[in-house]
């Protein structure tokens, strides 16, 4: 692996390094310094499987196979359906939050109520405005190595680390100074040009809605805009409406 090699590298380094050390500290002979030489190899691999061992070296893959159970569906009132592949294993509790709202039925109807161009589409707020939230208590940041880029879901939050709760926000162009500010917790697999088709504005004067969010395993049909209604005829080819005939009348019954 790469990663291994460049780790093997830097202890590389570090060996030489102490071997230096030794040399203009020594001075009592060949065998000390030959001691001192294979004192620093040790230590150097020691260093290489500490390394290797600490998990905060590993990154998490870029991508992970498509499953039904994590992939996030939002049917778009901008025209059509949008997957996000959400990803447990790098923020499994926003990721359970997402799950459980949206089987609550809580972003059906939302509106992307924030949507700077060049920047991200953000939604998930009741009240509309950036201040609402669920009734279920703040998450617990999970801040992790995976950039912000185009199509990016990531969650919105206030000032605390620890206050994201059900507004999130997909980005439209990369921004990498969000990188460990806010969770990361899925991305765009499809779908993509419904998310440019998101209105823009703060707030949009026509703001675009969720018609439905599903997690995909659960088999729902994708819901799309109702069509407008047609358009009423020109009053001059409407066709007047039909005259009533008078009922008859019955005549009267002859006195005797």
């Amino acid at each position: 692996m790469r990663f291994t090699s460049a780790l093997k590298t830097v202890a590389i380094g570090f060996a030489l390094t102490a071997s230096g050390v030794a040399f203009a500290q020594g001075g009592g002979g060949g065998n000390a310094e030959e001691m001192k030489k294979a004192e620093a190899a040790v230590r150097a691999q020691q260093n290489v499987k500490s390394l290797e061992s600490d998990p905060t070296l590993k990154l998490p893959p870029a991508t992970v196979p498509a499953d039904p159970q994590n992939i996030w569906d939002l049917d778009l009132s901008s025209g059509g359906r949008v997957r996000i592949q959400l990803r447990p294993d790098i923020a499994p509790n926003h990721v359970k939050r997402i799950k459980e709202l949206t089987r609550q039925g809580f972003y059906n109807g939302l509106k992307f109520h924030r949507v700077i161009p060049g920047f991200m589409a953000q939604g998930g707020d009741p009240k509309g405005d950036g201040t609402g939230g669920s009734q279920l208590p703040d998450l617990k940041a999970e801040f992790n190595p995976m950039p912000h880029l185009r199509g990016t879901l990531s969650m919105a939050r206030a000032q605390s680390e620890d206050s994201a709760n059900s507004q999130f926000f997909i980005v439209l162009l990369p921004r990498m100074q969000l990188d460990k500010k806010y969770t990361v917790l899925g991305r765009v697999i499809e779908g993509m040009q419904y998310v440019d088709a998101i209105h823009e504005g703060e707030p949009p004067a026509d703001p675009t809605v969720i018609l439905q969010a599903s997690i995909e395993s659960d088999g729902k049909p994708p819901v799309t805009a109702a069509p407008p209604p047609p358009p009423a005829p020109p009053a001059s080819i409407i066709a007047a409406p039909a005259s009533k005939k008078p009922a008859p009348v019955k005549p009267a019954a002859k006195k005797k």
